[in-house]
Parts: structure tokens; C-alpha cells; sequence
């Protein structure tokens, strides 16, 4: 399928590991000009594309850091045809009375007010040029709620919802709203130590690989038997982020191997 992303301008948030590094490199193999935002910038520099990779450093969960992202991309390229919010972060907690004042604050900032700043800076953009595709990177957690990311979990419900409202009220500029919510896929928050994958295996007193296996199988009895990787999720927001999509807006695009859990 030709996508037609080639010269085209994104900017992808929290591009440094797992589903964002595998959207941006999707999006640069397809010939995009690609503006990263991210705490960190070094892992980036080995996908090469000298040219037409920007990595900025920047710390999104900051009131200014959408905006520095947002004008280093305009200054740099001169307009931006799609944006990708996928910055976040998902802490595991014990349960709800172990979420602080502290953690919901710091989850509110970096999952839900990066995005929300981010678009609104990008919009504006966007509407001048009456084009523009944005991909919220939601979770299915954000429609059925895990005890241990509670907080993740009501973010990511509260980003589908602003999702839909700007999908509604951009359309008529010519921009598109959608979004895509992973299932468990194997990024860095499963594979780093002390990740998800060993709390799995101490759990299940099994070795880390057999774990994640019985997790897929048998506990979350996902119907294609195991975990997502990344470069699935990437693909679909290749679809979205193209005019290949260009009658999809205020979508939810799930991507969970078929989850069996209750919407």
C-alpha cells in the first residue's frame, strides 16, 4: 500500500524507546521529515536519517515543553502534516489508597496535559494549511480500568474523550482526530528490570519468558496467544497518520490481539 508520507512533516512524542521509536522509524523508512520530543535523544541518533530526523530534548510533562517542541518543528521544516502523541508513563501501584495528590498530578501532567498542549499548539498549524492528522496513543486500559494503573488508566480514558471533542470540532479545518490503544505489547516497561515481565514472573514463580507466554494464553486469554510488539501498533498509525485514512476521524482503533476483556 503506498502511503504517500514521503516529505511529509510529523512530530512524534516520546519517540526514545518502545511504541514512539517504532512510529518514528516507520515514519522515516516511508520518506517523512520526523521532529521527536523527548527527556532523551541519545537512542535516537542510531536510526541514522540525519537529514530528516530532528530529535529535541525536551521534557513534555513542563507547561512549555509542547510549544518549544512544536515552534523547533516549524522553524525547522516550515509546517506540520501529522502529529503523535504516545508520550507517557505507567507506573504499577499497589491500588487506589497508594495513589498520592503527587502521582496523580504527575500522571495528569505528562499523559493528559502534554497531549492536550501539544495540539494546541500544533492545531493552529495545521487549520492555516486546512490538513493535518493527529494519533492520540491511548490504551485499552483507558475503557477497562486495571487496578495496579488506575491512575494510567483514568488519563487514558480522559485522552479518548478529548480526542473525539477535537475530532468534532476540527474537522470542518480539514483535520482528522483518531486514536489507537495498544494492548500488552512488549516495550521497554515489560523488558527493563524490574518491569512488568518480572513482576510476572515472580508472580507466576516461572522464568521471565514463560511468564509473559502463560500472561498472553492464559491469563489475559488473548485469542492470537501472545504479546504485541511494537511495530504493530506503528503500522496502524501509519495507516491513520496517511491519506490512505482520510475519511477516519474520531476513531479508536484498538490493537490488543483480539482482548477478550469487556468495553
Amino acid at each position: 500500500m503506498e502511503l504517500g508520507l514521503q516529505n511529509k512533516v510529523a512530530v512524534v512524542t516520546g519517540a526514545s524507546a518502545g511504541i514512539g521509536r517504532a512510529i518514528t522509524q516507520r515514519l522515516l523508512d516511508e520518506g517523512a521529515n520526523v521532529v521527536t520530543g523527548s527527556r532523551t535523544t541519545d537512542s535516537l541518533k542510531e536510526l541514522g536519517y540525519e537529514k530528516q530526523l530532528l530529535p529535541v530534548a525536551v521534557d513534555l510533562s513542563e507547561p512549555q515543553g509542547p510549544d518549544t517542541l512544536i515552534q523547533q518543528a516549524i522553524k525547522t521544516f516550515g509546517k506540520i502534516d501529522i502529529l503523535v502523541n504516545n508520550v507517557g508513563i505507567a507506573p504499577a501501584r499497589e491500588g487506589f489508597l497508594q495513589v498520592s495528590d503527587e502521582h496523580w498530578t504527575k500522571m495528569f501532567e505528562t499523559n493528559l496535559m502534554s497531549m492536550i498542549r501539544t495540539s494546541r499548539a500544533a492545531i493552529p498549524y495545521m487549520a492555516m494549511r486546512k490538513s493535518g492528522s493527529i494519533i492520540n496513543i491511548a490504551s485499552e486500559s483507558g475503557r477497562q480500568p486495571d487496578t495496579m494503573l488506575i491512575d494510567y488508566s483514568a488519563l487514558k480514558a480522559a485522552m479518548l474523550s478529548v480526542s473525539k471533542a477535537l475530532a468534532n470540532e476540527f474537522g470542518p479545518q480539514g483535520i482528522r482526530v483518531n486514536s489507537v490503544s495498544p494492548g500488552p505489547t512488549r516495550t521497554p516497561l515489560w523488558d527493563n528490570p524490574g518491569g512488568f515481565a518480572d513482576g510476572l514472573a515472580e508472580q507466576f514463580g516461572m522464568e521471565k519468558e514463560e511468564a509473559i507466554v502463560h500472561f498472553a494464553k492464559n491469563v489475559r486469554q488473548l485469542p492470537l496467544g501472545r504479546m504485541g510488539h511494537p511495530a504493530e501498533v506503528a503500522a496502524v498509525v501509519l495507516f491513520l497518520a496517511s491519506d490512505q485514512a482520510s475519511f477516519v476521524t474520531g476513531a479508536e482503533y484498538t490493537v490488543n490481539g483480539g482482548s477478550l476483556r469487556a468495553f
